[in-house]
């Protein structure tokens, strides 16, 4: 007990925590928190999202600003974010005597092209007339676009998803590595090559419906038949046109929402996601970016797609970057969710990650496990909150005080890739699977009613719905409602029917 006293006392920050606490930042916290003890120990915790790592003595890189700040790129990672933070209150003599005391190390032409390119300044330093060029994210580490921007400045590759207006960024976990081995475009195309074609195409009008009624179910509206018609319209356009432009986007903001709440552009005044919890008492769950901050971000969310559909990014995180991107800018006063998730089909659809003629319902399971949808959100959300002064008027109108471009331009995406991973891997196992299962069952039955009798298939469509409503049997009721032509002796025949086909566990169908 008393040695694990003494270590803690003689711990000391090292890297971006150091930064953080010697500047006063306000920033949301990196994903790898460092610390150096005087002892030898080498130990690593982790906490919620955030993984600490404490070092040997060894490791102590000094006390200036560059000696941190190259601590920070090596054990850190890249956080954009936080070095845009920095390099607003560090000196700028501090870090031009740090670049010019070894101009051409990695780590300082890292840090110099990363200085001019969040601050716009350009510093007093020539350019580089020799040397090889490294990357600025290491492709092992990050997602990065591929082939980089040269830069000859400073001899680096710039393999940002992005540019100063708005670039996440999106580490290699060992999760993703997982998922991405697991190749779930195959996985999808070996479920998808055991069903006949015709099947298939049917199959698409149910997914098109069931995407568009969970969609909207996960924000408790209830379309009329004209706006789940525009919306089906609008996922069968997905594979085909590109949605991620402004004009594009403003129009499917007035396809998708009541036309009431139609936009011209993107909104004018400050929003908030939250809900009432009493009279004239507001539960904030998220305040979105100052409305004058928005054209400047959604220019560098539209440019930073483009580069990544050129920059051949892995789909999956190009969805994520965009998708989740759009919903936290939440660029319009309605529809932003709705829009944020058919972004996703329109990413992997044109990407070929989604076979052609069929899509995944992905909004189902988002449905189904909304604990883990809300956590993908919440992952930003969360610690950006703590960071945002606001303030709400008697008419619940927010007003934003301070600064928060800077944490929407440059959020670690990280968590939400994991999640859409996971989302689109429980869809193709679950929902798509499922989807076609059911449909074939329902030929099999189909095929196995009319060998005993013919009748309508409006008819065979009723009979096998109230089967499965009621575990493979027709009720009484519902005999002498609807069936009561038939004999005792047919019913029980055609109960067998679909029981044969769906199987003993009929609840699911349901």
């Amino acid at each position: 007990m008393y040695e694990n006293v003494q270590e803690k006392a003689t711990l000391r920050a090292a890297g971006y925590t150091a930064l953080i606490d010697q500047y006063d930042l306000e920033v949301i916290p990196n994903w790898h928190r460092s610390l150096v003890t005087t002892s030898g120990i080498h130990r690593i915790s982790s906490t919620g999202n955030i993984i600490e790592e404490v070092y040997p003595s060894k490791y102590w890189p000094g006390n200036s600003l560059g000696d941190h700040l190259e601590f920070a790129l090596k054990y850190d990672g890249m956080n954009l974010a936080i070095l845009a933070d920095l390099f607003q209150v560090a000196a700028p003599e501090d870090f031009l005597s740090y670049v010019l005391s070894k101009p051409i190390g990695k780590y300082a032409r890292r840090l110099w092209f990363l200085y001019e390119f969040l601050t716009g300044t350009t510093l007093p330093i020539d350019d580089l007339k020799s040397g090889n060029y490294i990357d600025l994210l290491d492709p092992d580490e990050y997602y990065t676009v591929t082939p980089a921007r040269q830069v000859r400045r400073q001899r680096i590759n710039d393999n940002l998803p992005g540019d100063r207006r708005f670039c996440p960024t999106i580490r290699r976990t060992d999760i993703l590595r997982d998922l991405e081995k697991s190749d779930l475009p195959e996985r999808c195309r070996k479920v998808v090559s055991g069903y006949p074609p015709e099947l298939l195409k049917r199959a698409l009008s149910y997914l098109y419906s069931k995407e568009t009624k969970s969609s909207f179910e996960i924000e408790h509206i209830k379309p009329n038949s004209t706006r789940t018609e525009r919306f089906v319209t609008l996922l069968q356009l997905a594979e085909h046109e590109d949605f991620c432009e402004k004009a594009r986007l403003i129009d499917l903001q007035n396809r998708i929402a009541d036309p009431r709440f139609s936009e011209s552009g993107y909104r004018l005044s400050q929003n908030y996601v939250g809900e009432t919890v009493a009279w004239q008492k507001e539960k904030i769950h998220f305040a979105c970016p100052k409305p004058e901050d928005l054209p400047d971000l959604m220019e560098g969310l539209i440019a930073s797609h483009q580069r990544m559909e050129e920059g051949e990014l892995c789909a999956v995180v190009h969805a994520v970057a965009v998708a989740y991107g759009f919903v936290f800018l939440h660029p319009f006063e309605d529809g932003n969710g709705r829009i944020h998730r058919f972004l996703i089909h329109n990413i992997l659809a044109r990407r070929g990650f989604t076979p052609k003629g069929i899509m995944f319902p992905i909004s189902a399971s988002m449905l189904k496990n909304p604990a883990g949808y809300n956590d993908s959100l919440e992952a930003f959300s969360r610690p950006l909150m703590t960071l945002v002064e606001y303030s709400l008027d008697e008419e619940g109108r927010m007003t934003v005080h301070n600064d928060t471009a800077r944490w929407y331009r440059y959020a670690d995406m990280t968590s939400q890739a994991e999640a859409l991973f996971l989302f689109i891997a429980q869809t193709i196992d679950a929902e798509l699977v499922g989807e076609l299962d059911f449909l074939a069952s329902y030929d099999k039955a189909k095929r196995a009613i009319l060998e005993i009798i013919d009748i309508p298939d409006r008819q065979i469509d009723l009979f096998i719905r109230f089967c499965l409503e009621n575990n493979g049997k027709l009720s009484a009721r519902k005999h002498s409602s609807h069936f009561h032509s038939l004999s005792e002796g047919e019913i029980t025949r055609m109960e067998q029917a679909v029981q044969a086909a769906y199987g003993r566990d009929m609840s699911k169908y349901a």
